[in-house]
């Protein structure tokens, strides 16, 4: 019996969670989970080491590293092949830390 997926913490909601490509209709779609989202946030746009992520999502570290694996695959399909990218869903829950993460940007830390 597989065992139950954790809640990922994320910090911030994108402000875009659409992406289509800009000469001519897609050719599909391809969904990106908020999880998925914030590996790429975290380690591409913040720099984060894949433990670092895996702290701040409250998730271990080799699930941090399949998270966004996943991520960075589906998005080189919606560049590669003219996908639409929609970005949402997923088992996540927004952050709740009364200590600051270390990043910045998380809203929750204005408490």
């Amino acid at each position: 019996m597989a065992r139950p997926q954790r809640c990922r913490t994320i910090c911030v909601l994108p402000e875009h969670t659409s992406f289509v490509p800009a000469d001519g209709a897609p050719t599909g779609e391809v969904e990106l989970s908020l999880d998925e989202y914030q590996a790429m946030r975290l380690m591409d746009c913040k720099g984060c080491t894949h433990e670092q992520c895996a702290e701040l999502m409250r998730i271990s570290r080799t699930t941090a590293t399949e998270i966004y694996a996943s991520a960075r695959k589906k998005v080189a399909e919606a560049i590669i092949n003219g996908r639409r990218m929609v970005i949402g869903g997923g088992s996540v829950r927004l952050c709740d830390r009364d200590e600051p993460c270390g990043l910045g940007d998380c809203p929750r830390l204005s408490k």
